[in-house]
């Protein structure tokens, strides 16, 4: 825009010196309309609108000035303005920049994660002066950043606490480390989310197998319980048979067992005409056989 603005003025003046001879109206009107055009595109040079959420770091010649903030600014027409957004920016490392861990057991993990960041605007130069550009920043130090937290924090748990039972506790403290890193250079972090985390393939057949094997222990562990479980029952059954038959056996004297007998010839003898009667003083007395239909 500014050279526009040189070679606009310069046409104006050739303009006036052809026009200054004779039938010199539409030269003079050009000139005026060229040297109108130089002065609004030498305005509109000085000119720089920082739009809204971002800030401005103006460089004239090399020497970089203090931060612009949102709205219009005059500058020198040598001045190159680079903005950065004040707005949070997502860094997503997933896919193809997923991040690969490892667990304090050497299981490799792989973490998808996303990083909400921005520029403080009052840092802005110094984050220049170490990037130079917003692509930059989230290369080389956002991303960098992040990759080397995330690493060692994963490198303190194990692998099932990885992919597991520490996972919000791991994305915590992720979080509350990469903001401690970026916070001095001044970058805000105003969230991490720790998305997924998948184990590797080699990870996940180990896994597996160890299921697998936990579930044998168990299985084996109820077996045993359960054999142990009848094995006392049937002691417990056994000793309530053997305490019966030993009270049975002692309440089972001589004269109970003849009275039983008599009772058992008794019966006999209502169903059947011939039947025995029991001879003797004991259970060993030998029965007489008796014929009712004869005298």
């Amino acid at each position: 825009m500014f050279v526009l603005s040189i070679l606009l003025l310069v046409a104006a003046v050739v303009l006036y010196f052809v026009g200054r001879g004779g039938n010199a109206g539409g030269w003079r009107i050009g000139a005026v309309l060229s040297g109108l055009g130089g002065v609004l595109a030498g305005v509109f040079a000085c000119v720089h609108v920082v739009s809204a959420y971002e800030v401005g770091v103006p460089v004239t010649f090399g020497k970089i000035g203090s931060p612009l903030s949102s709205g219009v600014h005059f500058t020198s027409p040598f001045t190159d303005i680079t903005s950065f957004s004040t707005r949070p920016v997502d860094l997503n490392l997933n896919d193809k920049d997923v991040v690969e861990v490892r667990s304090s057991q050497g299981g490799v993990l792989y973490a998808d994660v996303t990083v909400k960041w921005s520029v403080v605007p009052g840092k802005a130069v110094a984050l220049y002066r170490l990037a130079g550009s917003e692509e930059a920043i989230q290369e080389r130090l956002v991303l960098a950043d992040s990759r080397e937290v995330i690493r060692n924090v994963f490198a303190k748990h194990t692998s099932e606490e990885g992919y597991a039972s520490a996972r919000e506790q791991i994305g915590a403290e992720i979080e509350s480390l990469i903001k401690e890193r970026l916070a001095p250079r001044g970058i805000d972090v105003t969230a991490v989310n720790l998305r997924n985390v998948r184990p590797s393939k080699k990870l996940q057949e180990q896994i597996d197998k160890k299921i697998q094997q936990e579930q044998a222990t168990e299985r084996a562990v109820e077996a045993s319980r359960t054999a142990k479980a009848q094995a006392e029952r049937k002691r417990i059954e056994a000793e309530g048979t053997a305490r019966a038959n030993k009270i049975i056996e002692q309440s089972l004297s001589d004269k109970v067992l003849y009275n039983q007998c008599l009772e058992a010839y008794r019966e006999a003898a209502k169903a059947h005409p011939v039947y025995a009667v029991p001879c003797g003083t004991n259970a060993n007395g030998t029965p007489v056989i008796v014929d009712s239909t004869k005298n």
